[in-house]
């Protein structure tokens, strides 16, 4: 049933991304003990409002114009269509949480995608 998840998934890249932080969509990741594989990247979106997505760090202002963030700040959005043909969004929070660098959500189902 599509709607909000909001849970934290484990990715699996065809190669490991060069770039920390922006990695791009993973080929497939791991949520609930199974494996669900991208058939491909429906939309890209970014979002790097400090003010909103990292308490704690002064407002830069309500977005950032050069559509790039710091390290550490802001999320990374995909729209992902998976092989058995459900339309689902996941991102990449690249703020910091203890020792880790960031966390993998998959932040909601949408439904299914006529092919």
């Amino acid at each position: 049933m599509p709607g909000f998840i909001g849970e934290e998934i484990e990715p699996v890249f065809a190669e490991e991304p060069t770039l920390e932080k922006r990695t791009g969509a993973p080929a497939c990741f791991k949520w609930r003990g199974r494996e669900h594989r991208v058939k491909r990247v429906v939309k890209e979106w970014h979002e790097y409002d400090r003010s909103r997505l990292a308490p704690g760090r002064p407002p830069v202002g309500s977005h950032n114009p050069l559509g790039r963030g710091s390290w550490g700040v802001g999320r990374d959005y995909y729209r992902l269509l998976l092989e058995d043909g459900r339309l689902v969004d996941i991102y990449y929070d690249r703020r910091p949480r203890g020792s880790k660098k960031g966390q993998w959500v998959l932040f909601r189902e949408i439904g299914t995608l006529e092919a």
